[in-house]
């Protein structure tokens, strides 16, 4: 039985995904934290869970529906933050439309997908665009937390659809 493992996430567009993946390759050449480097740009709006290649079409299905229901927002990006003692993140700043959506995107992979990880009762939506974390050093982690509280980032763009991020063995791909 085969399955592959996936996530739900808004991807932003060519522009904004350059400029973090420029400040992903900075935090490799300061910090020597690469593992960032292995999804493109994203806020994650459903963890990774694992799917049964057979099924595919119920979670295409899924994908449609919610992104049907989109109605375009914008989405602003605005310096940096930290999840200690790991994570080094671009802030987005706070967005009704944004979080209505990641409850949707939620509720409809419950009701359609029937997927059990989706509990996320005890967790705090905390949108946001990583750009260092797992393989950071704690001490990197605080060199870089001094070295990003120091520099500025802004962007905005549209959210217009959500995407169906998949794991190939090395890296996440936007599906489709």
């Amino acid at each position: 039985m085969s399955e592959s493992l996936y996530f739900i996430a808004i991807v932003p567009p060519a522009d904004t995904l350059e400029r973090i993946h420029q400040l992903k390759l900075e935090v490799i050449e300061k910090f020597g934290s690469k593992h960032a480097m292995n999804a493109p740009a994203h806020i994650t709006l459903h963890m990774p869970f694992r799917w049964r290649d057979k099924r595919m079409e119920e979670l295409t299905e899924a994908m449609r529906f919610i992104n049907e229901g989109i109605v375009p927002f914008k989405v602003e990006l605005k310096d940096f933050g930290f999840f200690e003692p790991r994570v080094v993140y671009v802030d987005v700043m706070p967005n009704a439309a944004l979080i209505d959506l990641q409850r949707k995107v939620q509720s409809t992979v419950r009701t359609h997908l029937k997927l059990v990880n989706t509990n996320y009762k005890d967790q705090v939506f905390h949108p946001h665009m990583t750009i260092a974390f797992r393989d950071l050093k704690k001490p990197q982690f605080f060199e870089a937390k001094a070295y990003f509280e120091e520099q500025s980032f802004s962007s905005q763009f549209q959210v217009e659809e959500v995407k169906l991020l998949k794991h190939d063995g090395g890296r996440w791909q936007v599906d489709g």
